[in-house]
């Protein structure tokens, strides 16, 4: 203890005398950029073309190989998605192995191995390195797509689309890919149902076989390990990949306007009640270019972190977000610039407004020392990070053959970037951050914020897109017909659901439906039983095994539902919501459970007329139904609930209407898709029993 006070007190006088010759008026002259010590690449190429690169790195005993296709693919057109696939397919098996088996033989070894559709990544222990290579050069020669995975794909694919379409940020990142780069460009093929139901098996064969070839590819191999070692070892197993002309495709790569042509680019999300926004367009920035670290220092100053200008307006000094930040993507094909924020609908157009106003200062307001440094230091650290990974030191390596860049431009890339003054920074404000030439693409509510961003467009208009990003024709709401009520509307619909003859021939009930939650089979079991019993399970499907996740009772007068162990007995308002929803013939009589519904209009969902009409019940909650004005069905309902977490919005969509046997007519939704409050899910009705006797004991 005695040591350490006197260790203290000869710091503390030392700091002392060192503060009375400092003078705190002169700013430290900045230390001296370290340089990067990367391991030199060596290099040969295989008689077939395969380039390959060694970067030594001793420190731990693994071996990491990328390789990477240099390829310029045709467009997929009405095929679009099957590329994305491929990660998939191409781990479907092999001529020499099943899936099973390939799966099998990569955990044995504790590796692991990624595919995409412009190459593959394979790691592991060092000692596991020749079978490594013997996996993923099986998987690059020999792959056998199978019909069978195709369709599990599509499957899995077609589940994901259904998310997007109520997904914002998703919609937003498909529509910015569209108007950024438009859809004679690989970037701005966005898959859709139409065509992901038309990929086919020889589409998908003929993409691998025409692409994954050696004289396109380059082979990037970080680890411990020697030239001496590994190249038998690639000779062995990737020298006997046959080489074959692969086609180049020339696309037409998008150049930034000189012309002043902001443009507002819409995709309405129902009952949205924040928006996401993205101020996005085209850059011609490559790979390696002098420009790229500058670049970087200047996206870094406007929207890098939580020192961005951005997240110091829009979040520190409006609170309008818990973010705003900016990116500023190089990219031999067309990159890009994006500056992105989510906010209330309220705050949407102030925010876009603000957005704007910092992106033009970047042009006008030269960058303190301070931030200038403060961004370098932010950048420097997160480059220095990135060493560590032996994928990115691979992918330096690739790199730098692939874009011709300098061969010292990662080595010396500190170095290069401590050199950036405000000066550079101004300059590539005003070369790369183009606020005149942006698409602003939003994702939110029609009704409360599109008519606020017409102001933006340089033409005053607002262009409409779905969640793929095609264009939309919106109708706004109009005034229904004078001579006609909510209730010739609510009747129009009990005629078309069956009437109520076919309503009151229905004893109980039961529906059993599936769907999808977060890649889990999910089926969800509904009994129904007159005057108002009603019981759900939700049971999961999880590596083979059925488990229940949830159960719901209403025996009539109370409740409860139970979940992970867990008995939450039902709230009188809980209680008053199910009273009317179970109830088989609960639509006849809305009076009685105090619904009292009102016609607001005419709106066009999916290219069909409806009426919208607003139902509130006797506490007082609103909901807003959709009926087609010609099959007099509900298709739509917007619904607002209260939750631990807050107020949610859900949508719930309703499809394929079909009549019930046994019914005298009476008709169900067989497909209802909700999103809002989570994963957009779309649940499909397998089987419905009506009339069975159900007992009144499977609702205790």
């Amino acid at each position: 203890m005695k040591k350490i006070i006197i260790t203290f007190i000869s710091f503390t006088i030392a700091t002392s005398v060192f503060a009375q010759k400092l003078d705190r008026s002169i700013k430290p002259k900045p230390g001296i950029a370290p340089e990067i010590v990367m391991g030199e690449p060596q290099s040969f190429t295989l008689p077939n073309g395969l380039k390959v690169f060694i970067v030594e790195n001793h420190k731990l005993p693994v071996v990491s190989c990328n390789i990477q296709l240099d390829i310029k693919p045709a467009l997929e057109g009405e095929y679009a998605g099957y590329r994305n696939m491929m990660s998939e397919l191409l781990l479907s098996g092999t001529k020499n192995r099943t899936k099973d088996k390939l799966n099998e033989e990569i955990d044995n070894i504790g590796a692991k191995i990624n595919i995409s559709s412009e190459g593959m990544n394979g790691s592991g222990m060092k000692k596991y390195m020749e079978k490594i290579f013997d996996l993923m050069s099986d998987i690059a020669i020999n792959t056998k797509i199978e019909q069978k995975e195709l369709d599990n794909t599509k499957k899995k694919a077609l589940s994901g689309i259904e998310t997007e379409k109520n997904d914002p940020d998703a919609m937003v990142r498909n529509v910015s890919a569209v108007v950024n780069y438009g859809t004679n460009h690989p970037y701005g093929e966005i898959p859709t149902e139409e065509t992901i139901n038309k990929i086919t098996l020889e589409k998908c064969v003929n993409y691998y076989a025409t692409y994954f070839k050696p004289n396109v590819a380059y082979m990037a191999i970080v680890g411990d390990v020697t030239m001496a070692e590994v190249k038998p070892l690639i000779e062995k197993y990737f020298g006997k990949w046959e080489k074959k002309e692969v086609p180049i495709t020339n696309y037409t790569i998008p150049a930034l306007g000189t012309t002043k042509l902001t443009k507002v680019a819409f995709a309405p999300r129902t009952a949205a009640v924040q928006s996401v926004v993205s101020v996005t367009y085209p850059i011609d920035l490559k790979p390696g270019t002098a420009d790229v670290i500058k670049a970087r220092v200047a996206n870094t100053v406007l929207g890098g972190g939580s020192q961005g200008r951005l997240f110091l307006d829009l979040r520190e000094k409006h609170a309008w977000t818990y973010g705003a930040y900016s990116s500023l993507r190089e990219d031999d094909l067309g990159g890009s610039f994006s500056a992105t924020v989510k906010c209330r609908n309220i705050v949407s157009d102030s925010s876009i407004g603000a957005i704007l106003d910092e992106m033009k200062q970047m042009q006008t307001d030269k960058v303190t020392d301070t931030g200038l440094q403060n961004c370098i230091s932010y950048l420097s650290g997160n480059f220095a990070i990135g060493m560590e990974d032996p994928k990115r030191i691979a992918q330096y390596a690739i790199n730098i053959e692939r874009y011709h860049m300098p061969k010292d431009f990662y080595k010396n890339f500190l170095k290069n970037l401590s050199m950036v003054t405000p000066d550079d920074v101004m300059e590539m404000s005003r070369k790369y951050i183009r606020p005149d030439n942006a698409n602003i693409v939003v994702a939110g509510s029609k009704d409360d914020v599109a008519g606020k961003l017409a102001h933006f467009s340089a033409d005053g208009k607002i262009d409409f897109y779905d969640y793929a990003g095609k264009p939309l024709v919106i109708s706004d709401k109009k005034a229904a017909p004078s001579n006609l009520t909510a209730d010739d509307v609510y009747k129009k619909y009990i005629a078309a659901m069956g009437g109520e003859k076919a309503y009151n021939s229905i004893n109980d009930i039961k529906t059993i439906s599936t769907t999808t939650m977060q890649g889990m089979a999910l089926t969800i079991t509904e009994i129904k039983k007159t005057p108002g019993k009603f019981k759900a399970l939700y049971d999961v499907s999880m590596n083979g095994k059925n488990m229940n996740a949830q159960t719901i009772v209403f025996d009539g007068t109370k409740g409860y539902t139970a979940a992970s162990g867990q008995h939450m007995d039902m709230k009188d308002d809980e209680i008053a919501e199910y009273k009317s929803s179970s109830d088989p013939a609960g639509d006849l009589h809305p009076e009685k459970y105090g619904i009292i519904r009102t016609l607001k209009g005419m709106e066009v969902i999916d290219g069909n007329d409806t009426y919208v009409i607003e139902a509130v019940n006797a506490k007082n909650s609103k909901s807003t139904e959709y009926y087609d004005a010609k099959s007099g069905l509900l298709v739509r309902k917007i619904q607002t609930q209260d939750s631990p977490q807050g107020s949610v919005t859900s949508t719930t969509d309703y499809k394929d209407y079909r009549e019930v046997p046994g019914t005298n007519g009476y008709k169900l939704p067989y497909s209802v898709t909700q999103a809002g409050g989570g994963p957009t899910m779309t649940a499909t009705v397998q089987t419905v029993e009506v009339n069975k006797g159900i007992a009144d004991t499977e609702f205790k």
